[in-house]
């Protein structure tokens, strides 16, 4: 299939927003995969006086795991899907969280500025047309010495891997996708996956943006060697 992308990936997430909170619970550590992703930020003590930009927020599960891991620092999320956050909004929120309704592409013409102390992506950069573009973004608002955390389906490179990722989406989540009138989103998930960077690759494309002290840090479970937290800071 040809993967979505920009308003047409926006709009597909709009129309699956009603039920994508219940389709993520139901997957095996999916919570406490960006709670253990969000830790590895390594913001210090509980986040005062830290801002800290939450990219991909969908409907709040990466912010309320930042919040988690920091939680008196002041957190923008941005998503470009208006379904999705509106989900979010509706959550309960301390009053230093608040959302953009933005690409993360157009994101500083909608009033997103720097410097952020760390930024946090869960899910979003094999879902851009230009990842590398995004980086630079991301890298032009980070403060020097800012961190960011990356949490991706980022297939290690072994033909398990892929074959145990395309047979928990075709056994569970396409055939949810499909009950759900949400059919195009799912398969459009499970080929990005496969088709994006592997782990050793999304590494070198942070440190050909400018990153430094790339590090590659594994998920546990079943998703060991397909989902990774990767962890920089600006140089």
């Amino acid at each position: 299939m040809t993967l979505l992308r920009d308003t047409e990936l926006a709009a597909a997430f709009d129309h699956a927003s009603d039920t994508y909170d219940r389709m993520t619970s139901a997957s095996p550590g999916y919570h406490a995969h960006l709670r253990r992703s969000a830790r590895r930020l390594g913001l210090p003590g509980d986040g005062a006086g830290l801002s800290v930009l939450d990219l991909g927020c969908g409907t709040g599960a990466s912010t309320r795991a930042l919040l988690r891991a920091a939680p008196s620092a002041t957190i923008t999320g941005v998503d470009a899907s208006a379904g999705m956050l509106a989900h979010a909004r509706r959550k309960s929120w301390p009053a230093r969280v608040s959302f953009v309704h933005a690409p993360v592409e157009a994101m500083t013409a909608s009033g997103v500025s720097g410097p952020y102390d760390a930024v946090f992506a869960a899910y979003l950069f094999r879902n851009v047309a230009d990842p590398d573009a995004v980086l630079d973004v991301v890298h032009g608002l980070l403060r020097p010495g800012g961190r960011l955390a990356v949490h991706e389906y980022a297939l290690g490179g072994r033909t398990l891997h892929r074959a145990l990722w395309s047979a928990v989406m075709g056994g569970v989540v396409l055939p949810w996708g499909r009950l759900h009138g949400d059919a195009r989103l799912y398969a459009h998930l499970r080929r990005s996956v496969l088709d994006f960077d592997t782990a050793d690759a999304f590494a070198d494309r942070l440190r050909r943006a400018g990153f430094g002290g790339v590090r590659i840090l594994p998920q546990p479970g079943w998703q060991t060697g397909i989902t990774h937290t990767f962890v920089a800071h600006r140089r």
